[in-house]
């Protein structure tokens, strides 16, 4: 194969390509490049994976990348009716987030089940005040969203003594379909959102959802942002239909200083940080690297995203 062209989209902090550098040309560009930097890329790298401006930067005729790769799992800020309908291939970063996310929503769990949030404020205010929390093991949790996210997030609950239930697109081997998750919300204890966001899909966790969970239950999200019907968890929240909620995604990122969210009682905000843990940008560039590889040799690709689905289609 001759010297191809690989644009980098966003490098703020640099992504290290040392084992591409040498095969080939390596273009870094930004929002304003991005533009006139595509037609020349016969693969780009979405480094900056919180941007829109690919999509609205995809060229309609004429030349496109023949690969495209996302250092994320969600593919939705990329797509639009010109990419779906190309040739062009797309990959994303399934394999660097499942386990650290998992242990996040772990994390979350407890800290919900023990209250650690109660205790931290006590001794802020240097109370002594004895309390009974819940017993983990036994307690139901409902993860919507059966990709390998989600799956690593059942795994991990199971392994804390939670019942698990993996909710899909559709029902399979271990998993219930979508059209089940109503008769599964008023038993659950947890309802963890870890699916990818579709057209289907959008707004799906409303004030229907949010009334059909017991009072006790509490709700996370790490899946998308417009999965959720914020106004509607913050009403949830404020008549305490549900005990409380965590939020790691957000329909508008970065959050406002002076956006409600931040003060909404029971609610847990956190900035978009589940599955960054140290050196995960490495892995991130390991694997596009890894797959570059196998593209130069005419390999079949690691990771190809159905764009028609928005996402990688599981076994």
């Amino acid at each position: 194969m001759s010297e191809s062209t690989v644009v980098v989209f966003g490098d703020q902090p640099p992504v290290h390509l040392d084992r591409v550098a040498g095969r080939a040309k390596v273009l870094v560009c930004d929002e304003n490049s991005l533009p006139q930097a595509l037609p020349t890329a016969d693969v780009l790298l979405v480094w900056d994976f919180t941007s829109d401006a690919v999509r609205g930067a995809w060229p309609g005729e004429g030349p496109r990348p023949a690969w495209v790769h996302t250092a994320s799992a969600g593919v939705d800020r990329l797509l639009c009716p010109e990419l779906v309908a190309s040739d062009t291939v797309l990959t994303n970063a399934r394999g660097v987030f499942e386990q650290p996310i998992a242990e996040y929503v772990a994390g979350l769990v407890v800290a919900m089940a023990k209250d650690f949030h109660g205790s931290w404020e006590l001794q802020r205010q240097r109370r002594w005040q004895h309390r009974e929390t819940m017993r983990l093991a036994g307690t139901r949790a409902v993860v919507v969203g059966a990709g390998p996210i989600g799956r690593a997030i059942g795994s991990t609950l199971a392994a804390l003594g939670v019942v698990v239930e993996l909710v899909g697109r559709t029902a399979r081997q271990g998993v219930r379909g979508g059209d089940e998750l109503p008769e599964l919300l008023p038993s659950a204890d947890w309802v963890v959102s870890a699916a990818p966001l579709t057209d289907a899909n959008r707004g799906m966790f409303d004030r229907a959802v949010f009334d059909r969970m017991k009072p006790s239950a509490r709700f996370i999200n790490i899946g998308r942002g417009p999965l959720v019907v914020e106004k509607d968890l913050t009403a949830a929240l404020v008549a305490r239909r549900i005990a409380g909620a965590a939020l790691d995604v957000f329909e508008h990122e970065p959050l406002a200083s002076d956006d409600p969210l931040w003060d909404v009682p029971g609610l847990f905000v956190s900035p978009h940080m589940s599955g960054d843990t140290v050196g995960w940008r490495d892995h991130l560039a390991d694997q596009f690297q890894d797959n570059y590889e196998r593209w130069c040799a005419g390999e079949p690709l690691l990771n190809i995203v159905d764009k028609r689905l928005g996402y990688v289609p599981v076994d």
